[in-house]
């Protein structure tokens, strides 16, 4: 495998983390959000990332996938129903529809989506190195 083709597997990787980020800080700025333009409380959204499987070892050597983005999920599981009658959205019996957003499971994958862009641009400067290394061979 080049370098350059380890370059483009760990930009695919930063591209979709980022999105993944994003989708994070989406999920914790709407934590308390009871009323969308679709109507009810905001749903909790996750990334789902695709690559093709590789069939043996050795065409994960020679061919690396790109990772991406393959869609965006919402989760209507797990609403939470708050009695709060003097809320706006309260329905008659005064309970309140909340998001399925937890902070601090949002705060976990946030961190872990760090710690994958952080192990991408790692290899991006690994690569780098490397290729500025061969350069100076050449000299």
């Amino acid at each position: 495998m080049s370098i350059f083709k380890s370059m483009d597997v760990s930009a695919s990787g930063l591209t979709a983390q980022r999105q993944r980020l994003d989708i994070i800080a989406e999920n914790l700025a709407n934590v308390h959000t009871t009323r969308t333009t679709q109507g009810g409380p905001y749903q909790r959204k996750s990334v789902v990332f695709k690559s093709r499987p590789a069939e043996d070892f050795a065409s994960i050597l020679n061919t690396p996938e790109k990772v991406e983005v393959s869609h965006v999920v919402q989760n209507s599981e797990g609403l939470r129903p708050e009695h709060d009658p003097g809320h706006p959205d309260a329905d008659d019996k005064g309970m309140v529809l909340y998001p399925n957003v937890n902070p601090v499971s949002e705060m976990v994958h946030l961190m872990l989506a760090s710690r994958a862009y952080e192990a991408n641009v790692a290899v991006l400067r690994a690569g780098k190195s490397m290729a500025n290394k061969a350069l100076d061979i050449g000299r």
